[in-house]
């Protein structure tokens, strides 16, 4: 008896039950040498875990709260399995805060998980998930690699390959264990606000590179570098269709459930072979049925027919999507096959109402314990029992490794083979000897090039290049290939120059954006910058090279027909050079680089989708082959026209499309990128918050003299309707609140309004056009008194329910 008590003491402790310090694994070298004479399987190890855990830690498991919103303490306390740094989360709230910021956090989080217990039950170590979407990037200096868009059009899976290790070094550097990447969506609709995240519109390719990335982030599954401490866990998202929803964010897949799965659940199949570790579930229904709550598809095609094994993760809050389902409480999830809750804030409800529901019966302890079993069988597979903290592992706190020349280098790689020719006359490659003009705001605008999911969720805004460290903007990029063969580049913003230069590149895109705020009504490409430079060069007789910078393809068909020569760049990232590697020839005009990037998405020939083509996919020039566009009218695109019949839509969770915001004090006036930034003085300021979904409601507040305005570009009113807005009055004003239209009319006095609706929650005021008595204007202007704050979470003009008069509260 003794001697059967000892082995089943040794095999305790070889299953990662060991309780020494919080500095040494919980299966350390002690439990490692013991399990030469006591080999046991993962499974075996998982099983004697879970035999020792209480309902209460089983649950914690599952549970995946933000670092914004848990300590250390509360990691001791309830032993979660998992965390996540969500798109604006930052060690201390502060998503700017540098790399060894990050991995102090990490090091404090591991240790407080794997604290000694007094209870008897197993210290098992947590896992700390972030979207490193196109690199680390949400940490300053690292990597920033093209986003999947430019990587399809690369057509390389050892590159995206490689890419996927240069990655998992990064991560690895800052004590994380696990990317939410890669998204496999085929996106079949390119309004859709993700669109960049997709490699392409063609299952196959989406599969191809999708297995690529998974294989360089986690290793050769079957290989001794799967999941070593140079590798991180994989993620592929979204389980399914996300790709599919007509374009809208959360949407709706629709159609026969067998063609469906062959065009969005195919790429599952590549990922699910490379040794993918865990599938994330998708916001969107497929037929009306929310993918949190669908156990056919979550049990039925992923477990049973594709044969996945992993732990499927939700998304945020995604399982209160699902009918009668709140962030706090829905065991409809776990019991259709999800895992873990990815649950930002309210982890503390759902935590108590899962233990609830375990012990009433609600969820069987048999669903319990398998998806437990999941998540251990995953951190067995990363070694997690293994591992000591983050900053002690083979990579932890290799600073050299954050953004070095050798990961650089291959996002440069990336830059230039993702770059697709769609029009050349003769103007490209630029003769190095030249002396050019670079201009446009996004010509040394890294964050603009880097698009969404860099530093920040939406990316962009207050962004600057300095964020960015170690980055290189196009501009820097082209100077410096310029100079180094005896030309010149001349950096001019909005395109003046003194000496008439030989050639204009003009850079010129999307403003960046993530989901839903990137969806779009239409393709037409609506920024008017580089559409005035070109016209501009034109008639001055200044042949042109556009670099179009973009999420998905779109209308630009007056950009195109203007500009001598046109690339599609996508969103690079920080490697600027990489466009000018390709697009700068030697002394004598011969290429350097070839372009090697073809199209994985078609490239519409008309501003709406399913139309007319321009290109089709896989077609791209070269300086050996010139771009063969197909026979396709080019439409005026009468889209670009608005009216206000229908009304029209100012902000909504993020401004409507072609509606710009901006914040004027003493010092000046500064544009707000999604309504979100600050004048130039700090005088107004507005800030994005989560009311009802992610950053959906604003905080609008004034410490000094100053207004923000919102514009439309055309001056013009509806005679009928009214602006009506969904504001939660928290204060009374201390001083005159006023609306006026830009340039002639009347101001409207808010004031009364305001003060009526102070401390009543959300409330609506609408405030009849006619009380401007203006005939025409391309915006309104706000002002409110210094100390003056509130919150906003829609704007636009409506129709008209009654004859309301003009004197307030409205």
């Amino acid at each position: 008896m003794k001697i059967a008590g000892s082995i089943a003491a040794l095999a305790l402790l070889v299953s990662g039950c060991a309780t020494t310090g919080s500095t040494v694994p919980a299966d350390g070298p002690i439990a490692q040498a013991a399990a030469t004479s006591t080999p046991q399987s993962a499974e075996q190890r998982a099983d004697a875990l879970l035999a020792r855990m209480s309902v209460e830690s089983k649950v914690a498991q599952l549970v995946m709260p933000d670092i914004l919103s848990i300590t250390p303490q509360d990691v001791k306390a309830y032993r979660f399995g998992t965390i996540l740094n969500g798109g604006n989360s930052g060690p201390g709230g502060n998503d700017l805060a540098p790399a060894p910021e990050w991995l102090k956090l990490a090091d404090q989080m591991w240790e407080a998980s794997t604290a000694p217990r007094s209870d008897n039950e197993p210290v098992i170590p947590l896992l700390w998930a972030t979207d490193a979407v196109h690199g680390n990037s949400n940490i300053p200096g690292a990597t920033v690699f093209p986003q999947n868009i430019g990587l399809g059009a690369t057509h390389d899976p050892d590159l995206v390959r490689r890419i996927g290790r240069a990655t998992a070094a990064e991560v690895a550097v800052t004590g994380m264990d696990w990317a939410f990447a890669p998204t496999i969506a085929v996106v079949t609709d390119d309004r859709w606000g993700r669109t960049y995240e997709s490699y392409g519109d063609d299952p196959k390719l989406v599969g191809e590179l999708g297995a690529a990335l998974i294989e360089g982030l986690q290793g050769k599954k079957g290989s001794p570098e799967f999941l070593d401490q140079h590798h991180v866990l994989a993620t592929a998202k979204h389980f399914f269709g996300d790709g599919g929803t007509g374009g809208k964010d959360t949407g709706d897949t629709r159609g026969d459930l067998a063609t469906l799965e062959k065009i969005h659940a195919a790429p599952y199949r590549p990922a699910i072979a490379a040794g993918v570790e865990s599938v994330m579930a998708s916001f969107s229904s497929i037929n009306g049925v929310r993918m949190h709550g669908n156990k056919a598809l979550l049990t039925g095609l992923l477990r049973n027919q594709m044969h996945f094994t992993g732990v499927v993760v939700g998304d945020w809050n995604g399982h209160a999507t699902i009918p009668g389902c709140t962030n706090t409480d829905c065991p409809q999830a776990l019991l259709a096959g999800l895992d873990i809750y990815m649950v930002p804030e309210d982890w503390k409800g759902l935590y108590n109402s899962l233990v609830r529901e375990v012990k009433d019966g609600t969820i069987p302890q048999a669903r319990l314990d398998e998806a437990v079993r999941r998540v251990l069988m995953m951190k067995l597979a990363y070694h997690a029992f293994d591992k000591p903290k983050p900053s002690a592992r083979a990579l932890g706190g290799k600073w050299d490794q954050l953004g070095s020349p050798a990961h650089r280098a291959i996002a440069r790689e990336a830059v230039r083979k993702s770059l697709v020719l769609l029009k050349n006359d003769g103007v490209l490659p630029i003769k190095g000897s030249a002396n050019i003009l670079v201009a446009g705001t996004a010509a040394d605008n890294v964050p603009q090039q880097a698009g969404g999911w860099s530093i920040s969720w939406q990316g962009g805004g207050t962004l600057t290049n300095a964020d960015f460290a170690g980055s290189t903007s196009i501009f820097a990029g082209i100077s410096e290939a310029m100079k180094s063969e005896g030309g010149s580049a001349q950096l001019s913003a909005d395109g003046s120059y003194t000496t008439k230069p030989d050639l204009a590149v003009v850079v010129f895109g999307e403003e960046p954006y993530a989901e839903y705020v990137g969806d779009r009504e239409d393709l037409a490409f609506r920024g008017k910058q580089g559409l005035a430079l070109l016209r501009k060069f034109k008639a001055e007789g200044v042949p042109t090279v556009a670099v179009f910078l973009s999420g998905r393809p779109m209308w630009v068909a007056r950009e195109m027909d203007l500009a001598d020569a046109f690339v599609a760049a996508w969103l690079p990232g920080s490697e600027g050079e990489g466009v000018a590697d390709v697009l700068v020839g030697d002394k004598a005009g011969a290429p350097r680089y070839d372009f090697a990037g073809r199209l994985s998405f078609a490239w519409p020939a008309g501003c709406a989708p399913h139309g007319p083509l321009l290109f089709s996919e896989g077609q791209g020039g070269s300086y050996t082959a010139a771009p063969q566009p197909a026979a396709a009218p080019q439409e005026t695109c009468a889209l670009l026209d608005r009216s206000f019949d229908k009304g029209l839509k100012l902000f909504d969770r993020r401004l409507g499309e072609g509606i710009f915001a901006s914040a004027t004090d003493a010092a000046g006036t500064a544009q707000l990128t999604n309504l979100t930034g600050s004048s130039p003085a700090g005088d107004v300021k507005v800030s994005a918050f989560d009311h009802k979904a992610q950053e959906d409601a604003r905080r609008l507040a004034w410490s000094g003299k100053g207004s923000l305005s919102i514009g439309w570009g055309k001056a013009l009113l509806p005679k009928g309707g009214a602006l009506m807005m969904t504001v939660n009055v928290t204060s009374r004003p201390t001083g005159p609140v006023t609306l006026a239209p830009v340039g002639a009319g009347n101001a409207v006095d808010l004031t009364s309004s305001f003060d009526l609706a102070s401390g009543k929650d959300w409330r609506t005021i609408q405030v009849p056009i006619a009380c401007f008595a203006a005939d025409g204007t391309s915006g309104l202007t706000l002002a409110a008194p210094a100390g003056y704050s509130f919150e906003l979470t829609s704007l636009g003009i409506v129709s008209l329910a009654s004859n309301a008069g003009c004197k307030g509260p409205f």
